[in-house]
């Protein structure tokens, strides 16, 4: 099969594909490491993922700070 092929799949199905991954990754965590150790890690990985968005989108970092810490908390 060639690019074409596998780009036009792509196109049609993205959503299920990365779907399909991200449950078939679930099920082997949940499986090696059990249910709530890796609920703490996709928790991880979600805080992550939304700190990283906002530092793509040029938010300032102190302000992130200023919305999830108590006032007068850092400097």
């Amino acid at each position: 099969m060639d690019r074409k092929v596998f780009e036009e799949i792509w196109q049609q199905h993205s959503g299920k594909i990365v779907g399909v991954a991200l449950g078939f990754i679930f099920g082997v965590l949940i499986i090696c490491f059990g249910f709530f150790h890796t609920l703490f890690v996709m928790l991880c990985v979600a805080a992550g993922f939304i700190i990283g968005k906002r530092i793509d989108e040029k938010e300032d970092i102190l302000e992130i700070l200023d919305k999830l810490l108590p006032p007068g908390y850092h400097r």
